[in-house]
């Protein structure tokens, strides 16, 4: 076998969240702002590296349409180059609209830019009115169902049956751990606490290593396959193989999230992956070859 541990992302992987969080991301910035970009674009945001955390990926699109009024002047494939070239994430965003505007211009945008409202706007969305009083305590502004119940499961019972026999499994998610218990009881996943990071579990969040690697030395693993849908799950196991000599890391794309298609399939190998699968159902014949 190729592996005696396998840990899974959630997101792409477990469950389908196009209708979920990434519609949340851009209809938060449509409603505090009055306009966004198209759904498809995200994933230009995604492949910039760095936007594990959806809240901090809808604050980046909010930046984005903020600066564009005051004369920004890049498309989306432009900007989130240059989000890449700025080291990523967030703070890459932040780097690129200072860089790219006057003193004036950056000092309108920063006023305007609200992470706090958009955060508020997007746990209502995604959560709903009942799960955002139960997980958020606040009272919602309007009674909604929340986006999260529109998060189709991808993976089979038959797949999760296979892999929990013959590996020992963890999770490593970039969701809150509130709302990472809702899929993995949605999937039939039912994992011990010490088997699962979440977003509160640990400082770094993707591509650092330090979730996978403690789950390795709990699973006393020799070699652990990583499973997700992004190139900062790919480059995770890649930066964990680095970080831990003494065991071997194999990052696993799926073309179930926002990477799809040929292009998908190349980007993660361009990362390091060391198999590209249609679906997380296709990994334990894989693991079996």
């Amino acid at each position: 076998m190729r592996a005696d541990a396998v840990v899974l992302d959630v997101d792409g992987v477990l469950v389908d969240v196009a209708d979920s969080y990434r519609r949340a991301v851009v209809e938060s910035v449509e409603r505090v702002y009055g306009e966004t970009i198209p759904k498809a674009h995200l994933q230009a945001f995604k492949n910039a590296g760095g936007f594990n955390n959806d809240w901090e990926l809808t604050d980046a699109v909010a930046l984005f349409v903020l600066a564009g009024r005051e004369g920004l002047g890049m498309d989306v494939e432009a900007f989130t180059d240059a989000v890449a070239g700025a080291g990523g994430g967030l703070d890459g965003a932040r780097t690129v609209v200072a860089d790219a505007l006057t003193p004036a211009s950056r000092e309108r945008v920063l006023d305007a830019w609200d992470p706090a409202r958009l955060r508020e706007v997007f746990q209502q969305l995604y959560l709903g009115s009942d799960r955002y009083r139960e997980l958020e305590g606040g009272e919602p502004e309007s009674e909604t169902a929340g986006f999260i119940e529109a998060e189709p499961v991808i993976v089979d019972p038959e797949t999760l049956d296979a892999l929990q026999a013959d590996y020992d499994v963890g999770v490593v998610t970039g969701r809150p751990a509130a709302e990472a218990d809702i899929a993995l009881e949605r999937v039939g996943l039912d994992l011990p606490r010490d088997h699962r990071f979440a977003m509160e579990d640990w400082d770094g969040g993707k591509p650092d290593p330090e979730a996978l690697v403690t789950l390795a030395e709990r699973f006393e693993a020799r070699t652990v396959v990583f499973v997700g849908d992004t190139l900062d799950d790919v480059e995770t196991a890649v930066n964990a193989d680095e970080a831990d000599p003494d065991r071997r890391y194999l990052g696993v794309g799926v073309l179930t999230g926002g990477l799809t298609g040929d292009r998908g399939r190349t980007l993660y190998e361009r990362a390091g992956a060391a198999a590209v699968l249609d679906s997380v159902n296709d990994l334990p014949a894989w693991l079996g070859e």
